[in-house]
């Protein structure tokens, strides 16, 4: 009888991967299990901690259960809770808009801009706006880099300038301008109230307005930020996170051939 419930319990756990059908992982396939953590504006006790389990169950959560709770301050409180999600998504119908890009090396990216070019680039970034945040412009831009991959002031044919954080775009236009840049590159980290899609509008507005917006390639990049969401903002391309700066790099190396803006 007890190697009878193994058999039935053990036939119970579904290891077909069906993309059209697809759920969290948790433990074993499908099971839909997965945790979410928000904070509700309330004081914390009973009645807050089954508030949190009801929005759970409207957000398609099975059994929700708050594993975690903590005031953060007086009438706010934090919440953690598991359950197992009961829609499913067709993943296969899923389409995205990325950046398609052969990613070169260092010393390729060189060649390329010595033998399609003929002049070294000037690459001008900043964290623009109130934005402090400069780990992912630093990232791309300065000598040493991030992981293991060089910035762009480590490449022969670039002249890198980083003018830094909380750069206000009227400063990034003007020295752009000044430095007949190339490329321009704007890190966006501050993304509370889409307050980085407002920030990235009024860049493309200003170099319209300056009439050289055709004559840069303007990337943007961030924890937010898509290549779908940066065309629509009208910039050449977007990168999320994990871009080192060779990807970029290949990307408006062959760009600037390709409008012929050399």
């Amino acid at each position: 009888m007890g190697g009878g419930q193994y058999s039935t319990e053990k036939e119970a756990f579904d290891k077909n991967l069906d993309l059209t059908k697809i759920k969290p992982y948790g433990d074993t396939m499908n099971d839909g299990k997965m945790q979410v953590s928000f904070t509700l504006p309330v004081e914390d006790g009973d009645k807050a901690i089954e508030a949190a389990k009801e929005l759970a169950e409207k957000m398609g959560l099975k059994d929700p259960e708050v594993v975690y709770h903590s005031s953060l301050d007086k009438g706010f409180t934090f919440f953690v809770i598991f359950g197992k999600i009961i829609h499913t998504l067709d993943y296969t119908k899923i389409q995205v808009e990325t950046v398609e890009v052969e990613v070169m090396f260092k010393d390729d990216i060189n060649t390329y801009i010595r033998d399609k070019i003929g002049r070294k680039l000037v690459i001008l970034g900043a964290s623009t706006g109130t934005d402090a945040h400069t780990v992912g412009i630093d990232a791309i831009l300065n000598m040493k880099g991030f992981a293991g991959h060089y910035g762009l002031e480590h490449y022969e044919m670039i002249e890198a300038f980083n003018l830094g954080s909380q750069v206000t775009n009227e400063e990034f236009v003007k020295k752009a301008i000044e430095l007949k840049a190339d490329v321009l590159l704007v890190s966006q980290t501050v993304t509370q109230k889409d307050i980085h899609v407002k920030n990235l509008t009024l860049l493309v507005d200003l170099l319209e307005a300056e009439g050289i917006r055709d004559r840069v390639i303007l990337i943007c990049g961030g924890a937010r930020i898509s290549n779908e969401l940066a065309k629509e903002l009208g910039y050449d391309a977007g990168f999320g996170p994990g871009t080192h700066a060779e990807i970029v790099a290949s990307f408006f190396i062959r760009e600037i051939v390709n409008k012929k803006l050399t």
